[in-house]
């Protein structure tokens, strides 16, 4: 019992009954000696007892094991008859306290590991150092701390935080010297900074964001303080503004002085601020900036074009469009366009082969696929034009040469003058008949027939495109 009573100190003036080593846990059953007890409501010291019964409590680890106090304790009844408690528990000076499940020691150690490290990460170190809790335990033990008292900074770090995104926002207050918070105000309006900084006086330096609201309550509450941009802030807003620039000036830093070689790949270029969209961001634009000149506020000026507010407040504070015109998914330049140029010259030399205008561009660096070189070359290809045949085909299986050449129709039939003593006189189609204007249509054949009455027709000497009709 000595060697306990040295190593729990906070265990002195209980009467130690017994110690069990169970596995790897501690047992000590202790109880106490106490006659009579102070109420907790009124102060009334009482010696009637009520009853007791065992209290068990989790202290820190002893040689790596767990230890449970299984404490008895004794209830009395309340002495003060206007006293809102009837009954009472005692309550041992140092190691226990109301509803509590560890002792002091013990809940001590636990709050340090829930303050320095959390729910997850102080519930695996507590395991190993102090009592096996689980998280929420050790976020119950940081709220039920006590807020240390507000002591006014003399450089005070003013910042906003959502509590939900674009609806409700709160301000956190920070001791730049100390890098800690000090307090949380509801909202970030300037009324309730001023009104914080006048019930806290002294502050020198207020660190804060370029926003409005906060550079007037700095300035209401705390006159006589230096109001100075943090240096995250000062690289943002530097950032931003060099990027709209940029984004305002594409065009100039997109022309190049240097002539391109035809046959070496180009640099890749952003494309035009042109089309659909850039039209559209224009339009709208100019209509968000003429209701604001006419006095509109963001909110009506969204009611008046059917859009959202975030949408209106952007297009009001752009001072021009082209700061919101920028590149998007539809107008990123092509894989192959660095090869373009080089592409269309090898096309103008006549190679057309699309296998050895990939090995080509492959060997110039050409990063992507075969597939986006065939589609380019189906669209920007121009085949060469077909020579026009030498003659014409005509149904019926006729020997070519039988057309004319030049003009791709049956050429005219001069009959030959046949014998005046064998042959009738053949009719021949005048120029203007409808014959000559449709070449491929039947024309009626010669009456060759004989004065003599022989009824075997004559062949004429010359082919006749016109001869043969269609079935």
């Amino acid at each position: 019992m000595e060697i306990i009573v040295t190593v729990l100190p906070h265990l002195v003036g209980l009467r130690l009954e017994a110690v069990v080593v169970r596995g790897v846990g501690v047992r000590i059953d202790a109880a106490t000696r106490t006659v009579r007890a102070a109420c907790g409501a009124c102060g009334i010291w009482s010696t009637t007892l009520h009853g007791s019964y065992v209290r068990r409590l989790a202290d820190v680890r002893l040689g790596g094991h767990e230890v449970l106090v299984a404490l008895t304790v004794r209830r009395f009844t309340c002495a003060n008859v206007g006293c809102r408690r009837r009954t009472f528990v005692e309550q041992v000076p140092g190691l226990t306290r109301r509803y509590a499940r560890h002792t002091l020691l013990a809940a001590g150690d636990l709050e340090a590991v829930a303050v320095a490290l959390g729910g997850r990460p102080g519930s695996r170190l507590a395991q190993r150092l102090a009592v096996s809790v689980s998280r929420m335990t050790l976020i119950r033990m940081i709220r039920r701390m006590p807020d240390p008292p507000v002591v006014t900074p003399t450089v005070l770090g003013v910042d906003d935080f959502a509590r939900r995104r674009g609806h409700r926002y709160a301000t956190v207050l920070l001791d730049m010297h100390a890098r800690r918070p000090i307090d949380v105000l509801p909202d970030r309006t300037a009324d309730t900074l001023a009104a914080w900084l006048r019930e806290h006086p002294g502050v020198q330096v207020i660190c804060r964001d370029r926003g409005g609201s906060y550079a007037d309550g700095a300035r209401r509450g705390a006159p006589d303080a230096v109001q100075v941009a943090d240096r995250w802030h000062l690289l943002k807003n530097l950032s931003d503004t060099v990027e709209k620039v940029i984004r305002g000036h594409r065009r100039c830093l997109r022309e190049h002085t240097d002539p391109i070689p035809a046959l070496a790949a180009p640099a890749t270029t952003e494309p035009g601020t042109t089309g659909r969209r850039a039209a559209n961001t224009r339009q709208r634009h100019a209509a968000v900036h003429a209701l604001r000149a006419e006095g509109l506020s963001i909110k009506a000026t969204a009611r008046r074009l059917d859009m959202n507010v975030k949408t209106a407040r952007k297009y009001a504070h752009a001072a021009t469009a082209e700061a919101l015109i920028g590149p998007n998914a539809s107008s990123r330049p092509s894989v192959l366009a660095p090869f373009h140029l080089y592409l269309r010259q090898r096309l103008t030399d006549g190679v057309h082969e699309t296998a050895h205008l990939h090995a080509e561009i492959l060997a110039r660096g050409y990063q992507g696929t075969l597939r986006v070189l065939r589609d380019w070359l189906t669209t920007n290809r121009t085949r060469p034009t077909r020579r026009p045949q030498s003659g014409c085909r005509r149904p019926g299986g006729s020997p070519p040469g039988s057309c004319d050449p030049d003009t791709n129709s049956p050429p005219t039939t001069t009959p030959t003058s046949p014998t005046p003593a064998t042959a009738a006189p053949t009719s021949t189609p005048s120029p203007t008949s409808p014959a000559d204007s449709q070449p491929w249509s039947a024309t009626k054949a010669p009456d060759n027939t004989s004065t003599s009455g022989s009824n075997v027709p004559a062949t004429p000497d010359t082919p006749n495109c016109a001869a043969s009709p269609l079935a």
